[in-house]
C-alpha cells in the first residue's frame, strides 16, 4: 500500500491540462480563466460625486454662502459648461462633476429655493468626490490567468467592459459504475440488488469541482461490459469507474480494463475508507477506479478526483483544505492507516465525529459537516484535544 499523499502526486502527474476556449461573460462563473482580464475602460471614466447634492467650488463653499444653480446633472447626463464663482449645480450619485467645481457638498447639507442654494455646512475640496481611474484604468490587469471566477470576479470583468473571456474548458470525466447488483433510481430492483447512488452522487461532485460529467450505463460484471464501457468512455478527459475494484471473483474491473490496454500505476492505499482504489490509464486516458461502497467512493474523489479536475481546469491541484478544531468526543488510537472520519461541527466550533462509520452508510456521509483527518499511527485523543478537520461545505 502507498501513502495517500504519494497517491494524489503520482494521480496529478499523469493529468493534463485541457485547451482553451472562449465564452461570454455571462458563462464565467465558476471557470478558470486560461488568459488575464484586461480591462478596456478607466473607472470611474472621470470625476464622479459619491453622493447626492451639488457641485461647486470650495473657494464658494463657506458655510451661510448663497450660490446661484446654474443646472443639473444627473447620472449619464453631464454638464456641458463650467461652474464659475458664486455658482452650484446640482449633482446626483455617479454624476460627471462638472469642469470648474472641486467640492461636493452633500444635499442634507443645504437649503435650495428659488434658484439658489444655501450652504448650511462648508464644503470642503475633494470630498464626495470619486477621482477618475479610483477603481482601475484602461489596460490594467483586472484579473490574473488561472484563477477560478467567483460572482464578484465576473462583475469585476464586466465593469472593465470584457464581454468575452478565454477560459480552460471543463475537464469531461466519464463516470462507469460497474455491478450486477445495482440498478438506476427508479428501474426495478431485481432479487439481491441495490439501488446505484455513486454515479448521481459523483456526477455532482464533478459539476461542483468544475468538471462536465458524462454518466455511462451501467456494467455488468463481466470483462465485455466492463471493456464496452472503456470504448464507451474515448474522448473523455478521465475515466471514472466505481465497484469492482477490489479482490473478489467479480471485482472485474482491472481485468476488463486490461482487454483494452490499460497500464496499471498503483493499487492500493494506506487509507480507511478507500482502501481499493485503482489509478492507471487506458489508450492514454487517465482512469481513476474508486470502490464500490458510496463513502468510500466520496471520500477518494475528494482526496483524488477534485485536485485531479483543478489541474485538468488549469488550477494547481491540492490537498483539501484543513483547520484544527477541538474533538466533542475522545478517539481511539489509529493503526497504519491513514483515517477520515465523519463528524459534526456545532455553532461553537467542537468537532464530533459519528459513532458509526461504515463505509456503506450514505446518510452519515450526508449529515456530516466535515472530516476528520487522522494520518497513520496517531495516538488517542481525548474530548477537547485538536485534531485535523476537512469542511464538507463547499460539496
Amino acid at each position: 500500500m502507498i501513502s495517500v499523499e504519494e497517491a494524489r502526486a503520482r494521480v496529478l502527474a499523469k493529468v493534463r491540462r485541457t485547451g482553451m476556449e472562449v465564452v461570454g461573460l455571462a458563462e464565467g462563473f465558476g471557470r478558470v480563466l486560461a488568459a488575464d482580464v484586461v480591462s478596456r475602460v478607466t473607472q470611474p471614466p472621470a470625476d464622479v460625486s459619491a453622493m447626492d447634492g451639488y457641485a461647486l467650488r470650495a473657494a464658494d463653499g463657506m458655510a451661510g454662502a448663497s450660490l446661484k444653480v446654474i443646472g443639473a446633472a444627473p447620472a449619464g447626463h453631464p454638464f456641458a459648461g463650467e461652474v464659475g464663482p458664486g455658482e452650484a449645480i446640482r449633482l446626483f450619485t455617479g454624476s460627471f462633476v462638472p469642469a470648474g467645481a472641486d467640492a461636493v457638498l452633500l444635499q442634507e447639507d443645504a437649503t435650495a429655493a428659488d434658484g439658489f442654494v444655501t450652504l448650511n455646512e462648508a464644503a470642503i475640496a475633494g470630498r464626495h468626490i470619486r477621482r477618475a481611474g479610483q477603481d482601475f484604468t484602461a489596460g490594467e490587469v483586472l484579473i490574473a490567468a488561472g484563477r477560478r471566477l467567483t460572482a464578484r470576479d465576473v462583475g469585476l470583468a464586466a465593469a472593465g467592459n470584457a464581454p468575452w473571456l478565454s477560459v480552460f474548458r471543463r475537464p469531461r470525466i466519464a463516470i462507469l459504475a460497474t455491478g450486477d447488483e445495482i440498478s438506476l433510481p427508479g428501474e426495478a430492483i431485481g432479487p439481491g440488488g441495490i439501488v446505484s447512488s455513486n454515479s448521481h452522487a459523483l456526477a455532482a461532485f464533478v459539476t461542483a469541482s468544475g468538471g462536465e460529467a458524462v454518466v455511462l450505463p451501467i456494467a455488468a460484471d463481466t470483462l465485455e461490459a466492463v471493456a464496452a464501457g472503456a470504448d464507451a468512455a474515448r474522448g473523455a478527459d478521465m475515466l471514472v469507474t466505481t465497484g469492482g475494484a477490489s479482490v473478489g471473483e467479480h471485482d472485474l474491473v482491472q481485468a476488463g480494463l486490461a482487454t483494452r490496454g490499460m497500464v496499471l500505476d498503483f493499487w492500493k492505499i494506506a487509507m480507511r475508507p478507500g482502501k481499493p482504489l485503482i489509478f492507471g490509464q487506458v489508450g492514454g486516458m487517465p482512469l481513476l477506479g474508486l470502490p464500490g461502497n458510496p463513502v468510500s467512493s466520496f471520500v477518494c474523489a475528494l482526496l483524488f478526483l477534485k485536485p485531479a479536475i483543478e489541474v485538468m481546469s488549469g488550477l494547481p491541484g491540492e490537498a483539501p483544505r484543513t483547520e484544527r478544531m477541538p474533538l466533542g468526543a475522545g478517539m481511539k488510537a489509529n493503526d497504519q492507516r491513514e483515517d477520515y472520519v465523519r463528524a459534526a461541527i456545532s455553532h461553537d466550533g467542537v468537532v464530533t465525529p459519528f459513532p458509526v462509520q461504515d463505509s456503506g452508510m450514505l446518510r452519515t456521509l450526508a449529515k456530516a459537516d466535515a472530516l476528520i483527518r487522522r494520518p497513520a499511527h496517531q495516538v488517542a485523543k481525548a474530548a477537547g484535544e485538536m485534531v485535523e478537520v476537512i469542511r464538507l461545505s463547499d460539496l
